[in-house]
């Protein structure tokens, strides 16, 4: 009975992730995940020593605006039919999602806390929208968000001396893989100065490095030059007229679309994200002491990839699930007043919906960039936890 048992509980979420993958993929998937068709295409080209950005005039809107190394993942799945490389795609992204889910579980500490685990589920039901999106689309933030856990994971260990230098250079692996797929995640490069996490560093460096040179496959040292900055000239390009896209919820967005600062969003920009940073410095030291000062940290840094972002799409808010797993996993420590704030906030988090609101109110509150102000709740939030040393 108790082999039974076990086989059950190391097994059902497997189970779960089949059966809703083939729920979504026969119903709906198969027809849609246009990111995933880009990129399709673009490991395509990549085989056969093409330029990946050939610009709009080919392309039109859905360009590949990833770094060539990103190409790289998606060339084996070239090899198949569409429909074959979408289901394997979208299997993926599942699982990646209910990996992050538990590894989000148990960086928070919560076996220490058994009465919590009603709560275990409700951070991936807040965010529900934001991975059916991910998955609707066939983007790659979910795998992105599941090697930084899987860093912060690595950084954590500290049992002894050899563990430790193993988990530094496991995490640099991780982080530089992240950044070749996403250079969003060079958001972890002040922190690794800050904290002196030199091994972390040299190791990620070493893979951003590595990764960067592997294109030389398929184009040679001056092709490889050459597609760099067709990626830098093809992101610089479409990012200015898509700062107020209605889902665009990043911290310079809603400076854009509320016209502070002008015609000059950038400055005031650069002065939020200055301020930001001052935060999370005061948060690190406020943590110095603390046994796992990094889970909170490098949740916090996660949340901020798409406030901080030029081009945060709604969808990218799936960084918050460690955030929001810390939020929940300490509900019953904040004060009355925050409970409420914070149980309020995720509910109006998992209520924005198209389906639910209509297109004109939904625009609207897009619009006012309603979730941007959301999400820095739960950045408020955090900073209380850190500010009382809870977590």
């Amino acid at each position: 009975m108790k082999s039974t048992n076990r086989l059950f509980s190391r097994w059902w979420p497997v189970a779960v992730v089949a059966g809703l993958w083939a729920a979504l993929f026969f119903t709906v998937l198969k027809s849609q995940m246009i990111d995933f068709e880009v990129n399709y295409k673009a490991g395509f080209r990549l085989s056969e020593g093409e330029t990946l950005y050939p610009g709009p005039l080919l392309d039109g809107h859905y360009e590949f605006k990833y770094p060539p190394f990103a190409a790289l993942i998606y060339l084996p799945l070239s090899l198949l039919s569409l429909t074959a490389a979408k289901g394997i795609w979208s299997l993926l992204i599942l699982a990646a999602t209910a990996a992050s889910i538990g590894l989000s579980l148990n960086l928070s500490d919560r076996k220490e806390h058994p009465e919590h685990l009603a709560l275990a589920f409700l951070p991936g039901l807040v965010l529900a929208r934001f991975f059916l999106r991910e998955l609707q689309l066939g983007q790659v933030n979910a795998l992105v968000m599941l090697l930084l856990l899987s860093m912060t994971s690595a950084l954590m260990i500290k049992e002894d001396r050899t563990a430790s230098n193993r988990g530094e250079l496991l995490g640099g692996l991780w982080w530089g893989l992240a950044v070749a797929v996403k250079p969003y995640s060079l958001i972890f490069l002040p922190y690794f100065l800050l904290k002196k996490r030199w091994k972390v560093l040299a190791a990620g460096l070493a893979a951003l490095a590595a990764a960067l040179l592997m294109p030389v496959l398929f184009y040679g040292f001056k092709g490889n030059m050459t597609v760099h900055q067709e990626w830098i000239t093809t992101f610089s390009r479409s990012t200015p007229h898509l700062l107020t896209s209605q889902d665009n919820i990043s911290l310079l967005a809603l400076l854009a679309k509320w016209r502070i600062a002008g015609s000059a969003p950038l400055a005031a920009w650069a002065i939020v994200a200055g301020l930001l940073g001052l935060v999370m410095l005061i948060m690190m030291l406020q943590g110095r002491s603390l046994a796992r000062a990094e889970f909170l940290e490098c949740s916090a840094l996660l949340l901020l990839i798409p406030l901080l972002s030029p081009l945060g799409w709604d969808y990218t808010f799936l960084f918050s699930l460690p955030a929001l797993t810390l939020c929940f996993r300490h509900l019953f420590d904040l004060p009355r007043g925050g409970r409420f704030i914070f149980t309020a906030n995720a509910c109006l988090i998992f209520f924005l919906l198209y389906d639910l609101l209509g297109r004109k109110a939904y625009a609207r509150l897009m619009g006012l960039s309603l979730p941007t102000l959301f999400f820095l709740v739960i950045l408020g939030i955090l900073v209380h936890l850190r500010w009382k040393r809870l977590a």
